[in-house]
């Protein structure tokens, strides 16, 4: 690891502060790219620049660079499509899976794709065809439709040669379809089954009943339902039961990894990025964040209009204004707790839209415990210090903040999900901006109560 460290400071020195490379500083780039891990030569194609990045894969080997190009996500492939030149970049996307030729064809415009598809092969274009045909974020879109199967009616020996002559176009071959002539899925079987059976042996005798999903089901959903499963892949099926395609585990991995990114970003109020942070334009990092921020700040006078409605409150007892923040952090805080969990659990399939009234009732019980326990702590530690009427002010306000904000941070990704928007976006910016309004209304007015003023 250390050396390669090295070796990676060092390619950057040159790549990244050297103008036009001279023939000798090429072969020193050549050698040290070859030292390095396909792992690593992909980690440093990440942060360099499109121009930079298509001067190492040419410099590599052709099946490294083939690799390495595979392994990078759609956006970065979509980067270098001019960075490479037209030669370089029908093979390198001829190279591609037809599920990720899919991938790099959705970032292009559709010239660039429209050229890019004429430059496959008639068959290429027909399975790159069938994988486009599907709607975005179905798990149709990220199948491989290369698939290997075999006959119900097959014996081993016979499965054994299908597989071998399907071996090369296939993306996974150890999860074996079993289809009747049709190509209606009727069962599974694996690679280590029809090795070790008898050759004489029957398929029908070694199948399992299937797992399965349809082309059209939701990408993400599919595939967290999948990869707790334990299997390499799972047969994708079209509304006539008939195998389309397979969805490889490390493919499910990516689905799901983009999509939990996608939801860190904007959980904090921005939109994800499609490249690494140090190559990102500033421009683009400031248009991923700008929105949100926009709509928080907006949203942020209804707290100075909660202000304003109770400045002689505040007048009459100035030392509430010091507890302002701890009472917005703190419900902002539970608020956001109680919305991730949610989100988390949505996304995994525990809790459906159907549940909003359990959910409820749970966060309803878990924020008022929460903020009793916080309350009494801080009601005693603080009415210590301000006085006694000061701490019960404190210690109720902060029960009815914590008891308000996780109710509503339960029930909004549900509520987000059931009018078609994306929980992460819209939960914790509205989250923020109710409970600072309405958790500022309680304190005053529970201040008013206990306090006279």
């Amino acid at each position: 690891m250390a050396d390669d460290t090295v070796v990676i400071d060092d390619l950057e020195r040159i790549l990244l502060t050297e103008g036009q490379l001279e023939p000798q500083r090429a072969e020193e780039l050549q050698a040290l790219l070859g030292k390095l891990s396909l792992k690593n030569t992909i980690s440093l194609l990440e942060r360099l620049g499109p121009n930079r990045a298509a001067l190492v894969l040419r410099l590599l080997p052709r099946a490294r660079s083939y690799d390495a190009f595979d392994a990078l996500d759609s956006a970065h492939q979509a980067e270098l499509v001019d960075a490479l030149g037209d030669a370089p970049i029908t093979e390198f996307f001829g190279s591609l899976d037809p599920d990720d030729r899919v991938a790099l064809l959705d970032e292009l415009p559709a010239e660039i794709a429209q050229r890019l598809m004429q430059t496959l092969a008639q068959g290429q274009r027909d399975v790159t065809g069938v994988v486009l045909g599907y709607p975005k974020r179905s798990i149709g879109r990220r199948m491989s439709p290369q698939v290997p199967m075999v006959g119900l009616h097959d014996t081993v020996a016979t499965a054994l040669d299908r597989l071998r002559e399907q071996a090369a176009d296939a993306e996974s071959i150890y999860t074996v379809p079993v289809v009747t002539s049709d190509r209606k899925l009727v069962g599974v079987t694996s690679l280590r089954t029809l090795f070790t059976a008898d050759p004489d042996e029957r398929v029908e005798e070694l199948m399992s009943e299937p797992e399965y999903a349809h082309a059209a089901d939701n990408d993400e959903e599919t595939a967290r339902w999948f990869l707790p499963l334990d299997y390499l892949a799972l047969p994708i099926v079209d509304d006539s039961d008939r195998l389309v395609g397979m969805l490889t585990v490390d493919d499910a991995f990516d689905i799901v990894e983009e999509a939990d990114n996608e939801d860190a970003a904007r959980g904090g109020g921005a939109e994800p990025l499609q490249q690494p942070y140090l190559t990102t334009a500033v421009v683009k990092l400031v248009r991923s964040r700008i929105v949100w921020l926009g709509v928080l700040a907006v949203s942020a006078l209804l707290t100075v209009q909660v202000l304003d409605a109770f400045e002689e409150a505040l007048q009459a007892a100035v030392v509430l204004s010091l507890f302002i923040p701890l009472l917005t952090g703190t419900g902002g805080n539970t608020g956001n707790q109680a919305a991730t969990t949610v989100t988390r659990a949505l996304a995994l399939g525990d809790v459906r839209k159907k549940d909003v009234f359990k959910v409820l009732w749970r966060e309803l019980r878990v924020g008022a415990l929460l903020g009793l326990l916080l309350g009494v702590a801080f009601g005693l530690l603080l009415g210590a210090i301000y006085g006694a009427s000061i701490g019960l002010v404190l210690g109720l306000t902060l029960t009815a903040v914590c008891t308000l904000a996780a109710s509503v941070g339960g029930i909004m990704p549900l509520l987000a999900k059931a009018i078609g928007a994306d929980p992460a976006v819209f939960s914790n910016p509205f989250i923020t901006t109710f409970v600072d309004a309405t958790g500022l209304i309680l304190y005053f007015l529970i201040a008013r109560a206990v306090l006279g003023i």
